[in-house]
């Protein structure tokens, strides 16, 4: 789906209401109830959680009143804190503080200081405290008890959780800056789509994890409306992938993948990079590794073919097997090239991998770690004719760049999209809403990952699973969508990883093991679209 400024999303609200029919107040029920379904669903049992729903005078203070009467129908005891006076509330924010007083719920009132100095003690005992201040509506700084609240909020028990509704209070829905203070979040629960600001680095730290909810509006009205050419990444956006094989299939069907990679001490890259090509359904994969390593990488993965390439004293590609045309011949019958896990950055090897992204080989390559760091100093040797993709975190894209990763941080989008556009090539720019953008401008932010996936290796098997859908699909007009469900399935078989194993413990081949289980969950979601 397109990602949406804060006027987009309001027009797309009016024309629900005003094209299809569906009241304001009805989507206001239907936002305070996925709000409540959330918390049900990742806090369960709910009648044992103590729940504070923290509201203002606006619509966000409407959806949160929603979610406290809802939660009530679950059993829960939800405890609501109304900062304003209730004679401030107008039209559907009114009308649902008066549903939840019709069904026995109460809400403390904090008009100033003072009361909230009174309530806090009871507010912040939860165990899931629910923000639902100001959303969108934010106008300038946040100050007085509101301000203090959100203070409180974000000094919570270690054991509390924090769920924001649209987004948390503070947080510009345009630009992601924080005027003054701004909840930080756990959970962000935002409706119909996400909101550019949202998404940027400067607002990752408050808005935490991002489920985006449907509550009434039509995706081809998102459609319509959204100017900007960048999209959220979820399961609709991959509804025409051709998943389904014919009964007729063979292993020639579904294309030859090529992944160079691995050295001496690094013969694991090279395995999980080629795995993840297997498993991500590419028919026939090979791995070219220095003659050292082959038997070590061979091991890993029956599956996998192998050629040895000449080494250096190191244990790394020498740079003849470029120049004594070995690596042309290698290349005949692949599909895609991917190159760069475990190379190392020895300097012979810098000149090979160099030297074969100079000679414009005839099929698409995935660049990706050793690969990237060949070309330190070197980023406009990348420029090329749309068939590179390159896989960089933002330590990496700082190198190509000459700045920082904290440069890189600041404005991740931006720079995405614009090294996509100045070096023709795309551009995956590794890390929390991982960043696939397009040679042509657009540009799609990845929904799914998690912290766990921070650990070595788990970026070889991204390269890989890369290699094994566009050895399948090809690098055509569509390769940008193609490399942005090799992301999205990448951090949803680490979702998986971590429901299973939990976070901290999460490995790489963890992830490899949830890739299938990935690929089954997604098209069970498409076939429910």
């Amino acid at each position: 789906m397109k990602i949406l400024t804060v006027s987009e999303m309001r027009e797309v609200d009016r024309l629900t209401t005003e094209r299809h029919g569906v009241s304001q107040l009805s989507l206001m029920e239907n936002a305070g109830g996925a709000v409540a379904r959330f918390i049900a669903a990742h806090f369960a049992p709910v009648d044992d959680r103590r729940v504070t729903v923290l509201c203002g005078k606006g619509n966000n203070g409407g959806d949160g009143f929603v979610a406290a009467r809802v939660l009530r129908e679950m059993g829960a005891e939800p405890a609501v804190f109304l900062f304003g006076d209730p004679s401030e509330l107008r039209g559907e924010a009114a009308e649902n503080y008066k549903r939840l007083r019709g069904a026995n719920g109460e809400a403390t009132v904090v008009r100033d200081a003072a009361a909230w100095e009174s309530a806090r003690a009871s507010a912040m005992s939860a165990r899931v405290i629910v923000d639902a201040l100001l959303g969108t509506g934010l106008r300038g700084a946040v100050g007085g008890s509101l301000a203090q609240c959100i203070d409180q909020v974000n000094r919570h028990d270690v054991l509390s959780r924090v769920v924001a509704v649209d987004i948390p209070s503070g947080v510009s829905g345009d630009s992601g800056a924080t005027a003054g203070p701004a909840i930080v979040a756990d959970y962000t629960v935002t409706f119909t789509a996400p909101k550019i600001g949202m998404l940027g680095a400067s607002a990752s730290p408050f808005v935490g994890r991002l489920s985006v909810t449907t509550i009434g509006s039509p995706a081809e009205l998102v459609e319509e409306i959204a100017k900007g050419n960048l999209r959220w990444s979820e399961p609709w956006e991959f509804r025409r992938v051709p998943f389904h094989r014919k009964a007729d299939s063979n292993k020639g069907l579904y294309g030859h993948a090529l992944i160079v990679a691995g050295s001496v001490g690094k013969a694991g890259a090279a395995a999980m990079a080629a795995r993840g090509a297997l498993r991500a359904g590419a028919g026939l994969v090979t791995v070219a590794t220095p003659e050292p390593v082959l038997a070590t990488v061979a091991g890993f993965t029956p599956e996998v073919m192998t050629e040895p390439l000449h080494a250096t004293a190191a244990g790394t590609i020498a740079r003849d097997v470029f120049d004594s045309g070995g690596f042309a011949k290698i290349l005949p019958g692949k599909n895609v090239l991917a190159m760069g896990p475990g190379l190392t950055t020895q300097e012979e090897t810098r000149q090979f991998v160099r030297a074969v992204i100079a000679s414009k080989v005839s099929v698409p390559v995935i660049l990706d770690a050793d690969g990237l760091n060949a070309f330190d100093g070197g980023a406009e040797e990348l420029r090329g004719g749309g068939m590179l993709a390159i896989t960089p975190h933002p330590g990496e894209m700082g190198r190509l760049l000459g700045c920082t990763p904290k440069d890189v941080q600041a404005r991740r989008v931006e720079i995405a999209v614009s090294a996509a556009v100045n070096w023709n090539a795309f551009v995956i720019l590794k890390g929390n809403w991982t960043v696939v953008a397009a040679p042509d401008g657009r540009g799609w932010i990845n929904s799914t990952g998690n912290p766990g996936m921070s650990s070595g290796g788990t970026g070889d098997v991204l390269t890989g699973m890369l290699a094994g859908l566009t050895a399948q699909f090809g690098a055509g007009k569509n390769w940008a969508e193609t490399l942005a469900l090799g992301v999205y399935l990448h951090g949803l078989a680490g979702d998986l990883a971590a429901e299973e194993f939990g976070e901290a413990p999460l490995v790489a081949t963890d992830l490899i093991r949830r890739i299938s289980p990935a690929f089954a969950q997604l098209q069970d979601e498409l076939q429910a679209i």
